[in-house]
């Protein structure tokens, strides 16, 4: 049986305290770590190659947000890495088994090391 693939939670800091992304993703089976988006690119560096990162933003749209977030888009681009971009403000239902449906083929299609 392989690793558990882990994801990388990049927020804006806004973090919601009565729900949490981090527990979905541990019910459908996936690591995850928390990051906010000022610190991403140094936890990049020391995890293990993501199998994605969910982009979870709040109302927060300033400039410096999005020169972080457009760097981190590019980023992982080019590491060939899926960015799925969540509204963490408001979880519909049917949230987790979207957040599945969006990150399991590519987790199921990453080779095992």
């Amino acid at each position: 049986m392989g690793a558990l693939q882990q994801v990388l939670v990049v927020d804006d800091g806004v973090r919601l305290a009565d729900h949490s992304l981090a527990a979905d993703l541990a019910g459908l089976g996936y690591a995850s770590v928390t990051a906010s988006i000022e610190a991403c690119d140094d936890v990049l560096d020391v995890i293990a190659r993501p199998a994605a990162v969910v982009l979870q933003s709040s109302h927060r749209r300033d400039a410096a947000y999005e020169r972080l977030a457009a760097r981190l888009r590019e980023r992982m681009k080019r590491g060939g890495i899926p960015v799925i971009e969540m509204d963490g403000e408001s979880m519909p239902a049917g949230a987790p088994v979207d957040l599945k449906s969006r990150i399991g083929p590519y987790v199921l299609n990453e080779p095992e090391l």
